[in-house]
């Protein structure tokens, strides 16, 4: 036999398991550490500008040409783009998890290609970005200059110079993005007043700042081919590109025949300031510029932020006097809590289970067997886990947390078998072989039935089928390593260690033994009792799984639960057209209330970007950082219940619409905890039809019990100028329409001349007219252009103004224009529910022509939860197939099945009266109770089987199995109970996540080990002797069917 081999050869087991446990060691500072495994939808983001342009002629110029060749590129998920009046369109694609998200960008590249020449001639000249966009960021960094020696634009640059690249090349970092970079640029502010006396029109500026502000390339002397007597060549160098402030003042706009010029120093202000003017940004009320760095997807998180703040420190060195730098925001601090909160839960875990065991067995050498054995199987997962490219993260761990109960189960049984030979007089050898022939079936069956439950999971598709995978894999090569010991490892140690119990145990523990006889003889009691009575055992069955179907059909659903992150978003929203200043004053003043929070220790604000809104002058963020874990004990101070007291202080704003929330589970699903969807206008209509739309479906949806603070940002009612052209006048006078409209852009908008070259970057030349000019709708008559003959002609005799209402930006989801609408369920109520309201709400109250879609966390969720049958559907019927062949009968494994609704009910039961609902943690702990119950039936079934098989009666054999075993199923399932205590305590960061799945797993493991255990032997009996009734009529029809006619 397999295991006398190793019996026989102890030391061959013990160097298999070292190298295994080497081979652990030695995996384990090399796997990436992250919070979950690579979950998150490779995306992918294309940005472009068009300055001046509004909302709506960005949607037709630039959105509608781009989307439509991007739409179907190969595996994309969703795209959903942005258009806004400050003349940015931002398009993101999220693509089918397990995408290379290099060949995606490469994809949609070659589509945008295809677009580009549909786009307008200054989107092509910006150039159309395309990027890998990174889920979420690693660390915000805040720079500051304490004195105000530096503004924020020395600031923003000094970043990009010298510390953006080199953060940038740091390996495992994708990205290092600026809030509202100030970049460098050439800023011409036109005088138009000066502009008209001297008769210069915009486009005259223009055509003499490119004539005069170009890369030229002036040749060589004396190149080849040339003379024989030529002895030398010279490169020319020309003054091409411009440098300074000095040098473009001097460009000459205009020169007259009196040999007077016109220079650009006269008709306008020039100064190095900034390319855009849309953020501000501070760090507690002091004015700072942050930035974001984001790391590659396969990298360590823990890694990468320890190399971004050595890279830091060091940079820091070279720092000019009065520049500082700090870092408030650090994800890895949730994910070091919380990896390190599942970590002391797998030594709690294991310290109990051997404590169980020693307490069960009362030997010491007994219980260094499966001590010994559990880290080989646990340290050996981590070189399998390496080798297939897995990550250590929550759901690893969580793994190998359960692992524990499950590893140890398979020494046990080697275990206790063994010592019950000893005790019969057998020698240590002998009675090891004796025990590994009993027992290697039942260890072989229950791995297998544990395989069978987990490996088909590993291949369910999606954000759901990942988290599965990392989980089912990590438990299965833990099963695996498990059985291998208990078949080599354990005999071999039990031949070596165990020794026949020499006298009585001490107190506590003949106590413990008194007590468990009693428990042993009332559990045998009870199934002498339901062992003979089949009706009432199938009663009682039907009533557990009566009331099993009806706490699941109303149980809550979710996906992933939302966790004490350590931040609080705020996104604030003044009134449609708000100014960037109103909307400070009004961040300000959030700014002066959170500082009195208590629980808060950083607070950033971004004014002029909100993380729902977008980028708007009248939106803002404040991310308020809070105290470490450690200092946040209480209930009051978690982030659910900061959230609540925000919102409370939120209603003192005047002014403005403040959203509090803390951030989702998973970043690249969305910015906002909650639901997501987008209500989309099929019929292509106004914005303004969509609006109305939105307006009623939120008002409806907030009036329901399900749902809270229901919201969307999107307008089409914000206040602005309709223009119209008098086209008939103005070919008259000689005037092209697209000259008009250029003028309006550069002295309006802004235009985007070229560029120059400084500090060995090139940056851009941008014009635009002073704002004294561009501060009233008025000012459009005061912009003059110039006719065929001459005369400078102002825009008020060619143009009308009126006052209209129109959207500061719009929305288009998978091509449609859309309104994206978020908001929570209301306490008491899951995501699940909350969806099934909205479900209901959106086919009652939405108009003709109009549709909606989940998007983001909620259109995940609901692919998890039609996932959640198949897998569970896939477990039962492989771990009923793996039976049928370990028995060799079709009807034997219908005892083990049957122990399983038992433990699934017993779960549901306890998930429901501690209010905790059905999210992925709980179904994944839900398809562990399939193993699990499955696992301790299977170790009285099958001895039941022998028993029968020797020749004892049905009952007899049940009894006995029931008898013999019960003792070393309790052990399995108490030690697989104590094991998950831990999770179900949890605290701190990542508590919820590891409640969820402890309380689900404790309450069906103490309904298998109670009711499971005392119906296991009565299901054998029951199936059993309807087989053998079966198979004893089944001849006796055979022979009346031979008999011949009389």
């Amino acid at each position: 036999m397999f295991s006398h081999f190793f019996i026989e050869r102890p030391r061959f087991a013990f160097v298999i398991s070292i190298v295994i446990v080497i081979a652990g060691l030695v995996s384990i500072p090399q796997l990436p550490v992250s919070l979950y495994p690579e979950i998150s939808p490779p995306a992918v983001q294309v940005t472009a500008s068009y300055p001046g342009a509004s909302a709506t002629v960005l949607e037709s110029t630039v959105a509608a040409p781009i989307e439509e060749q991007v739409n179907g590129v190969e595996n994309m998920i969703s795209m959903s783009s942005k258009s806004t009046d400050s003349g940015t369109y931002t398009l993101d694609i999220l693509f089918e998890i397990g995408t290379d998200p290099d060949m995606a960008a490469v994809n949609v590249q070659n589509r945008i290609s295809l677009a580009t020449p549909k786009l307008p001639e200054e989107v092509t000249r910006s150039g159309v970005s395309v990027k890998k966009q990174s889920p979420e960021f690693l660390q915000i960094i805040s720079f500051s200059s304490p004195n105000a020696t530096y503004d924020q634009l020395f600031l923003s640059n000094f970043i990009t110079l010298n510390v953006k690249d080199v953060l940038s090349r740091l390996p495992g970092v994708s990205n290092v993005s600026i809030f509202g970079a100030l970049d460098y640029s050439i800023r011409i502010w036109l005088n138009p007043d000066r502009m008209v006396n001297l008769g210069i029109t915009s486009n005259d500026v223009v055509q003499a700042i490119r004539d005069q502000n170009l890369q030229a390339a002036a040749g060589i002397v004396g190149q080849a081919p040339s003379t024989q007597d030529q002895q030398f060549q010279y490169t020319i160098q020309a003054k091409g590109r411009l440098t300074d402030v000095a040098e473009f003042e001097d460009i000459i706009i205009l020169a007259n025949p009196d040999g007077s010029v016109v220079r650009l120093s006269d008709i306008a202000r020039v100064e190095l300031s900034s390319q855009t003017f849309e953020v501000l940004s501070r760090l507690n009320g002091s004015p700072t510029v942050n930035f974001a760095i984001y790391q590659l997807p396969e990298a360590n998180a823990l890694d990468v932020a320890e190399r971004i703040r050595e890279k830091m420190k060091s940079l820091s060195q070279q720092f000019p006097a009065d520049v500082e730098y700090v870092v408030p925001y650090d994800s890895t601090r949730f994910i070091n809590n919380s990896l390190k909160g599942l970590i002391e839960t797998l030594f709690i875990a294991l310290a109990l289970v051997i404590l169980v065991v020693y307490v069960f067995i009362q030997d010491w050498r007994a219980t260094l067997i499966p001590a010994l054995a559990i880290p080989v199987s646990l340290i050996g997962t981590f070189a399998i886990l390496l080798a297939m490219g897995y990550s250590i993260n929550t759901l690893s761990l969580f793994a190998l947390v359960l692992a524990i109960g499950i590893v140890v189960d398979d020494a046990i049984v080697v275990v206790e078998n063994a010592q019950r030979h000893l005790e019969e007089g057998l020698s240590p050898k002998v009675a090891a072989q004796k025990a590994m022939i009993e027992v290697s079936g039942p260890i072989v069956a229950t791995t297998l039935v544990l395989l069978a439950v987990f490996v088909p999971v590993a291949f369910m598709a999606g954000i759901s089928g990942q988290l599965y995978r990392q989980f089912s894999v990590t438990l299965s090569i833990a099963v695996s390593l498990s059985s291998l010991n208990a078949l080599t490892l354990s005999p071999a140690l039990c031949s070596i260690f165990l020794r026949k119990s020499q006298g009585a145990p001490w107190f506590a523990l003949r106590w413990f033994e008194s007590l468990f006889n009693l428990v042993s003889k009332t559990y045998l009691l009870f199934v002498k009792i339901l062992v003979r009575r089949f009706v009432l055992t199938v009663l009682f069955f039907i009533l557990i799984l009566g009331g099993g179907y009806w706490v699941f059909k109303s149980s809550p659903t979710g996906f992933i639960p939302q966790e004490d992150q350590g931040v609080i978003f705020i996104d604030l929203q003044l009134p449609d057209g708000a100014s960037l200043n109103r909307t400070n004053a009004i961040a300000k003043q959030v700014e002066t209330m959170m500082k009195n929070l208590p629980g808060v220790e950083n607070i950033i604000s971004l004014v002029g970007v909100g993380l729902i809104s977008g980028t708007k002058s009248n939106s803002a963020t404040v991310i308020n950082i809070l105290k470490p874990w450690e200092e946040r004990t209480t209930k009051d101070l978690s982030s659910d219940a900061l959230v609540g007291r925000v919102w409370g202080m939120m209603n003192q704003v005047p002014g403005a619409r403040a959203i509090a929330f803390t951030p989702p589970p998973i970043r690249s699903l969305g910015n906002s905890s909650g639901f997501e969807l987008q209500l989309q206008d099929l019929r292509g209509g106004d914005p303004q039809e969509l609006s109305s739309a939105m307006r009623g479906f939120v008002f409806e949806a907030n009036q329901a019990k399900e749902l809270s603070n229901v919201f969307s940002t999107f307008s089409a009612e914000v206040p602005q100028v309709g223009l119209e052209v008098d086209r008939l006048k103005a070919k008259a006078l000689g005037i092209p329409v697209s000259e008009i409209f250029t003028t309006l852009q550069t002295q309006l908008g802004s235009l985007y001349v070229n560029d120059f070259n400084k500090f060995g970057r090139v940056y851009r030349v941008i014009l635009q007219a002073e704002r004294e000019y561009r501060n009233e709708p008025d000012d459009i008559g005061r912009i003059y252009v110039k006719s065929a003959d001459g005369v400078m002609v102002p825009l008020r005799t060619l143009t009308n103004t009126s006052s209209i209402l129109g959207p500061e930006t719009l929305t288009r989801y998978n091509m449609y224009r859309a309104a994206k609408v978020n908001g929570s369920p209301a306490p008491g109520f899951s995501s699940g529910q909350a969806i099934a309201a909205l479900e209901q709400l959106a086919k009652r109250v939405l108009p003709e022509g109009m549709t909606f879609g989940w998007s983001g966390r909620s259109d995940q969720e609901i692919k998890a939860g039609s996932q959640g049958v198949i897998i569970f559907a896939l477990a039962l019927i492989f771990v009923y197939l793996f039976l049928v062949a370990q028995y060799e009968s079709w009807s034997i494994p219908w005892a083990v099945i049957l122990t399983i609704p038992i433990a699934l009910a017993g779960a549901l039961m306890t998930t429901k009266e501690t209010g905790h609902i059905l999210d992925i943690y709980a179904q994944i702990g839900l398809i562990m109770l399939v193993g699990m119950a499955s696992k301790n039936a299977i170790l009285i079934v099958e001895f039941a089987k022998v028993q029968r098989e020797q020749g004892l009666t049905i009952v007899e054999a049940a009894m006995k199995a029931a008898r013999l075993r019960f003792r070393a199923v309790m052990m399995t399932a108490i030690s697989f109970i104590l094991g998950v205590l831990p999770l179900v305590v949890a605290t701190g960061a990542g508590a919820n996540s590891r409640q969820s799945l402890g309380i689900i797993i404790l309450g069906g493991m103490l309904a298998s080990a109670v009711v499971g255990t005392l119906l296991a032997p009565c299901f054998y009996s029951l199936v059993q002797t309807i087989k053998e009734k079966l198979r004893k009529k089944t001849p006796e029809l055979n022979s009346q069917a031979e008999k011949p006619a009389v």
